[in-house]
């Protein structure tokens, strides 16, 4: 069985080619153009990977999404791919089967298999990116709804004002995002006349990246800045330890880059409102897979999708069964 892993995103695009066990064997990179010109690039892709008479494919992407009937619906950096039948394409072209998948929803697959969640069954993965979002894994197995939006966390208000993200003010994403503290470092910005540390030269240029750019150059109002990103953070933290009881929450982009500034004041937070034994089994830490999640993910989807996840969790429950089996 060939695996065929599409990572899509708004300024680049990967292709890769793994075996059926997910080891990634030979990876295609390039810029994301117009809607047209990068889906050519990408056929040409997975025909330079010779994917072969039965492959299975993987596509992570933004949404929104029609995962089921495999259409890309415009997705914010995606704004030209209006209902993309990206699946449909694939299987007509090459055969095999394909699947779609919400990157958040991938990154737990990736997270679970490949990375901070290997050899547990409840595993978090939250993007921290651009955009707050979450995928689940629970006993082994991805949880999606009852139409693909399970894990929309980053829309739950976690204070009645405050940045906007998801279109609320004071919600999870609003507070910890890329967006959202670019759009709280813009405020802070105009309310000094401009006169901050992470201003690039005008106001509207500001980007969560120039807030810990200004941290990392001891701006005390930047750290004050992604401090309360971390407080926040700590107290969205508390309410999936005590929800889900996962054994790992893997935490995205953001967190990756601004650690330093954030888990000093997420931990005090999440250890105060959180459940003490369900935090005793939870472990909290950055993406092991990184800036390469999203490669991952891509391939992650077709294994799962491939059942592969699945033969790999039997077969550990079957030698776990062995003795017991042996005695009776």
């Amino acid at each position: 069985m060939s695996i065929i892993g599409l990572d899509i995103g708004g300024s680049k695009c990967a292709v890769l080619k793994a075996d059926d066990a997910g080891a990634i064997q030979r990876t295609i990179r390039f810029a994301t153009t117009d809607c047209a010109t990068t889906l050519a690039r990408l056929w040409q892709a997975v025909a330079e990977l010779e994917p072969g008479p039965a492959p299975v494919f993987g596509v992570s992407c933004g949404g929104p999404l029609d995962s089921g009937a495999g259409l890309i619906l415009s997705p914010p950096n995606l704004p030209d791919w209006d209902r993309v039948p990206i699946t449909a394409e694939l299987e007509r072209r090459f055969g095999g089967r394909a699947f779609l998948m919400n990157d958040a929803n991938a990154g737990a697959l990736a997270e679970w298999r490949f990375g901070a969640g290997r050899g547990c069954r409840n595993v978090v993965f939250l993007t921290y990116g651009t955009g707050m979002g979450a995928g689940v894994v629970c006993d082994g197995r991805l949880l999606e709804g009852a139409n693909g939006n399970f894990g929309e966390v980053g829309h739950l208000r976690l204070t009645p004002d405050g940045p906007v993200g998801y279109n609320k003010a004071g919600s999870f994403e609003g507070w910890c995002s890329g967006a959202g503290i670019g759009r709280y470092a813009r405020a802070i910005a105009q309310r000094e006349g401009g006169r901050v540390a992470f201003n690039p030269g005008r106001i509207e240029d500001i980007t969560a990246r120039h807030v810990a750019e200004a941290a990392e150059r001891g701006d005390a109002l930047a750290q004050e800045i992604l401090a309360k990103s971390g407080r926040r953070l700590g107290m969205a933290l508390a309410m999936l330890v005590d929800v889900l009881n996962p054994e790992v929450i893997a935490l995205g982009s953001v967190f990756l880059r601004a650690r330093r500034w954030i888990e000093p004041h997420m931990r005090p937070v999440l250890e105060a409102e959180a459940l003490a034994p369900s935090l005793a089994v939870c472990r909290v830490v950055p993406s092991a897979l990184g800036e390469d999640i999203g490669s991952y993910a891509a391939v992650a989807i077709a294994v799962y999708q491939a059942g592969g996840f699945a033969r790999e969790l039997r077969g550990a429950t079957d030698a776990a069964l062995a003795p017991l089996a042996a005695r009776m």
